[in-house]
C-alpha cells in the first residue's frame, strides 16, 4: 500500500500572522488544503497521516479534513520540536501493510497528483533496474552560480549542472525510511531531509527533475508568487 506523510507540524514566524503558515488562506483555502488535495487525487496514493501542532488538531480536523471530505487522511499525528521528528512520530503511526511511503511538506501547495503517482512509479521502475536504489525525490536543477566560501571568501565555485534544489515529494519503501530514521535517532543525526537520512544507510536516492514553482512557502514573496502561479493555472 502507498501511504502520504504530509508535514504540517511548523510553525513558522516570518509569515507574521496570526496562525501557522500551513492554515493560512491562499487562493480561496487554507494551504494545507491545496496541499492534501493533491494526495487526495493522487491515484496511487491510499492513505494520507498528517502530523500537526497539538494546537491545531481540532482545527485541522474540523476545518480542513472534514470540511474538504478528505477521506484518504487516516490519521493526524502530533508533531515533534523539529520537522524530522515530526516525520518520524508519523512513520510508526504507519501500518504495516505499508509498502512505499511519499513524504511532502504541507507548505508546498503547487504539487500536482500527476507528479505524485510519476515519482512512485518512477521508484518501482527504477528500483527494478537498480535494486540499490531506495528512493526518489524531485528537485530542481540551479539556475545561478554556485560559490562555496571560507571565511567570507570564495573558496571554489561549483559547476552549476550538478548542483539541485532538494524539494518533495520524497518517495521511498517503507522499511528503508523507517530504518534510516531509527538509526538517525540511534546516532543523534539530524539531516537536512528525509533522503539524506536514507543515504546515511546506503540507500541509493535518485532524482526527478521537478519544476522551480513546486516552492516551499517560508515568506511572504514565496505566498504572492504562489497566488500568482495559481491564477495563471486556473486561467489555462
Amino acid at each position: 500500500m502507498n501511504v502520504a506523510i504530509i508535514t504540517a507540524a511548523g510553525k513558522g514566524t516570518r509569515l507574521k500572522g496570526d496562525i501557522s503558515k500551513q492554515f493560512m488562506d491562499i487562493y480561496g483555502k487554507p494551504m494545507l488544503a491545496h496541499t492534501i488535495t493533491a494526495f487526495q487525487n493522487a491515484s496511487k496514493i491510499k492513505e494520507i497521516y498528517i502530523s500537526v501542532p497539538k494546537d491545531y488538531l481540532e482545527l485541522c480536523q474540523k476545518s480542513i479534513i472534514e470540511k474538504y471530505s478528505f477521506d484518504k487522511v487516516k490519521k493526524l499525528v502530533i508533531g515533534g520540536s523539529t520537522r524530522q521528528e515530526s516525520v518520524y512520530n508519523t512513520i510508526i503511526e504507519l501500518p504495516p501493510s505499508t509498502g512505499i511511503v511519499s513524504i511532502h511538506d504541507g507548505v508546498r501547495p503547487l504539487i500536482t497528483s500527476d507528479e505524485i503517482d510519476s515519482l512512485i512509479n518512477t521508484l518501482i521502475r527504477e528500483n527494478k533496474k537498480d535494486p540499490g536504489i531506495r528512493g526518489v525525490i524531485m528537485a530542481a536543477p540551479a539556475r545561478e552560480t554556485i560559490k562555496i566560501t571560507e571565511n567570507g571568501t570564495i573558496d571554489r565555485t561549483i559547476p552549476r549542472d550538478t548542483v539541485w534544489y532538494a524539494q518533495t515529494p520524497q518517495i521511498f519503501f517503507y522499511q528503508d525510511i523507517l530504518k534510516a530514521h531509527n538509526k538517525a535517532r540511534e546516532d543523534n543525526f539530524t539531516g537536512t531531509d528525509d533522503a539524506c537520512l536514507v543515504e546515511r544507510i546506503g540507500g541509493k536516492v535518485s532524482i526527478v527533475r521537478g519544476r522551480h514553482e513546486n516552492i516551499k512557502i517560508t515568506t511572504p514573496i514565496d505566498l504572492f508568487l504562489a497566488e500568482l502561479i495559481m491564477t495563471r493555472n486556473v486561467r489555462r
